[in-house]
């Protein structure tokens, strides 16, 4: 295979991609919750819940938050054949890769340079969504699978392996991303001792040989006893003999209790950094699917609404991890609303997506006692939450237009002029910024390039008099009903019609994009195979006695296109 060739991952219906309308967002302020007083100055109050189809809202976050988004946590439906709850899991599998496809592309958009995705995902899809998304960040942006222990005990009822994992699929947007260390443990600390009680504090024997070649490390060294040693057959000694006489003469070599052992080059706990972030994630370190059920029953006693809700300290390692304080993190599958929950605690920014009515009846009421200081769960007493923040809830705005009664396209009745306005700019590709002193001044490009919408017919009089207004150095994109005059009769000013302007561009009044096997597309039917005389003709066979009959003349001569009388 040539090295410009490339795998790809197909399926039925790949080829067809939504045109997504990018929505707007509607804070209703009731559903918002903040703390009735800062706890700290480090509180954060900008978070964001936003209820509705979470395609729709990756769309409408791309235009603020492309390249902004530090981390993303992701619990998709597994397709696993199973009745979800809160999901339509278990779905016809070309779906599902669609599905994830659009999202993915989305969320690479909205992640920062140094950002970084992590997908939880079991066996039946792990595999297919390594491909795919090797697809669309590139085999480079591949960090790790990381194996998360999510089983107490072995399930005696499963026919063929008792499933004791899940994956995190890891993935950076930058090939030079690296994950923080993790800090230390007392675990990890415990392995340090001090037998010679050195000054320097608790230290660990390190292997003194290395496998790589090294030109000065073919060497006999006499010990403190008067023994010799030189590295076994096939190795070296990582150091020259000079650097460790060195080390020797400073007290860093163990030659053993009795000195008579060979040497090992001190590593002292004071010197060590944090620790390198490893692919086993044990039940121990960071929680099972058992811990995880646990905190939602004591958030909801006798609610058993998510039967597989991740544990806060999972979400804390990844966090941890991949970002600090201060850091946007996005999850556009909330479920439970842990991972907004735990960067709340932690001291970041969230954004949270979640479609089921479990935004209202489990995250709210969650997120509410965690800025409340009243969640005593999950990795509180880690982290010493005293409570603090907030959050704004938004919806989805409608989509702009709507057929009316003749079916012919007008702009919803549920827009009032400020929505329009903000719907038209992000349509068009402006940044929403009314002025407070020039009306027409809605939005810009640029800082030269403005834009105006409304709904009025605008006569040659008012055109001249905005293109006054706005003047030669500037240059303004009006969007309004109609307008009367040539439309470049003033060369500062481009003009166009609503809704006309943004007919093609959307796919408009789709409000949900979420897992429905009804709109997978039908498998091609395939094509009869010609049979002669009893016998199947293979494909070649079947195509060259196809171009046989077409090129030959008919039984009353060539029969001229059209057909014949």
């Amino acid at each position: 295979m040539s090295k410009k060739q490339k795998l790809e991952l197909t399926w039925i219906g790949k080829e067809n991609r939504p045109k997504l309308e990018p929505r707007i967002l509607l804070e209703d302020p009731e559903k918002s919750y903040h703390a009735k007083q800062r706890v700290s100055e480090n509180d954060i109050f900008d978070n964001r819940l936003i209820f509705g189809d979470n395609l729709l809202a990756l769309k409408a976050l791309e235009q603020e938050f492309a390249g902004k988004v530090k981390c993303v946590f992701i619990d998709p439906p597994y397709n696993t054949g199973s009745a979800f709850t809160h999901y339509d899991d278990g779905v016809e599998h070309s779906i599902w890769l669609s599905l994830m496809r659009d999202r993915l592309e989305l969320i690479r958009r909205l992640l920062s340079e140094d950002g970084s995705l992590w997908i939880t995902i079991d066996d039946n899809e792990a595999h297919y969504l390594k491909v795919l998304s090797d697809e669309i960040f590139g085999r480079d942006c591949f960090v790790a699978s990381v194996i998360w222990e999510k089983a107490d005990s072995p399930r005696n009822s499963a026919r063929q392996f008792s499933t004791d994992h899940d994956y995190v699929l890891v993935y950076s947007k930058s090939p030079d991303w690296l994950p923080r260390r993790l800090p230390r443990t007392e675990e990890a600390d415990s392995i340090y001792s001090n037998p010679d009680n050195d000054e320097r504090g608790p230290w660990l024997p390190g292997d003194p040989y290395a496998n790589k070649p090294y030109s000065k490390g073919r060497y006999t060294v006499e010990g403190p006893t008067g023994r010799n040693f030189s590295p076994p057959p096939g190795r070296f000694w990582r150091i020259s003999e000079e650097k460790l006489r060195e080390l020797d003469s400073d007290g860093r070599i163990w030659w053993g209790p009795t000195g008579d052992a060979r040497p090992s080059i001190k590593r002292y706990l004071s010197e060590v950094s944090d620790l390198v972030v490893r692919t086993l994630w044990t039940k121990k370190d960071v929680g099972s699917n058992r811990t995880s059920k646990n905190e939602m029953r004591t958030l909801f006693p006798g609610d058993e609404s998510f039967t597989t809700p991740k544990p806060e300290a999972l979400i804390e390692r990844v966090l941890q991890t991949s970002t600090v304080s201060g850091d946007l993190v996005l999850d556009s599958f909330a479920g439970s609303g842990t991972t907004g929950a735990v960067a709340h605690k932690m001291g970041r920014r969230w954004i949270m997506v979640e479609l089921g009515e479990h935004c209202h009846t489990h995250i709210i009421p969650r997120l509410k006692k965690v800025i409340d200081g009243e969640d005593e769960g999950g990795i509180t007493k880690a982290v010493d939450w005293k409570g603090g923040g907030g959050f704004r809830y938004y919806r989805l705005a409608p989509s702009l237009l709507e057929m009316d009664s003749f079916g012919n396209p007008v702009i919803s009745r549920e827009f009032n002029a400020a929505m329009l306005a903000e719907a038209m700019c992000k349509l068009m590709g402006f940044t929403y910024a009314p002025s407070g002193e020039l009306y027409w001044q809605q939005g810009h490009s640029t800082e030269t390039d403005f834009i105006y919408v409304t709904t009025q017919t605008l006569t040659r009089d008012h055109l001249a008099a905005l293109s006054e207004e706005v003047g030669k150095k500037r240059s303004l994109l009006i969007c309004c009903s109609a307008f009367r005059g040539k439309p470049d009769a003033f060369p500062n000013l481009t003009l166009k019609k609503i809704p006309s302007a943004v007919m093609h561009k959307c796919e408009w009044g789709h409000d949900d994009y979420s897992l429905n096997v009804a709109n997978l597309p039908k498998a091609p039917k395939p094509e009869p195979v010609p049979v002669i005389a009893g016998r199947r003709l293979e494909p070649k066979q079947a195509r060259k006695r196809k171009a046989r009959i077409d090129t030959a003349p008919g039984l009353f001569g060539n029969v001229e296109e059209g057909g014949a009388e």
